[in-house]
């Protein structure tokens, strides 16, 4: 019974931390898209990790995959945050995102904290059914 007591205690502490960074980790994703609707992929390329950039190597290849792969995080009229959670000791920040034709994408956004602050580390586009279970 102490176990499971000590194991919710750390769960809520964990989650209060998170939640703590969370307006730091909306801002880095809300600037990612600013810097889009601007067509300034070197300054949304600045908000991918270490890990990202040296995937792509260029933000003009970064640029590419969005435009072609996320069209909705390049264009979007409207962005809503949702939950920030922590999954298996990574940050994950749900993120809902109507695109210009008026359809909802639900993406999770994997967040790292480095020296230089808040990166994103990875973006998955979920089904939006499952979203609204």
């Amino acid at each position: 019974m102490r176990n499971i007591v000590f194991g919710l205690a750390a769960a809520m502490l964990i989650g209060g931390a998170a939640q703590a960074d969370r307006p730091a980790i909306t801002s880095v994703i809300n600037a990612q898209i600013e810097a889009f609707l601007a067509d300034d992929y070197t300054a949304a390329f600045s908000y991918a990790s270490p890990g990202i950039r040296d995937i792509f190597g260029t933000s003009e290849r970064f640029g590419f995959m969005v435009r072609e792969g996320y069209s909705m995080v390049w264009r979007p009229s409207e962005v809503r945050y949702l939950e920030l959670r922590e999954v298996a000791g990574n940050l994950w920040q749900r993120v809902m995102v109507t695109d210009q034709a008026g359809r909802i994408h639900l993406l999770d956004y994997q967040m790292l904290e480095t020296g230089s602050g808040w990166k994103i580390n990875g973006v998955q586009l979920l089904d939006a059914a499952a979203g609204s279970a």
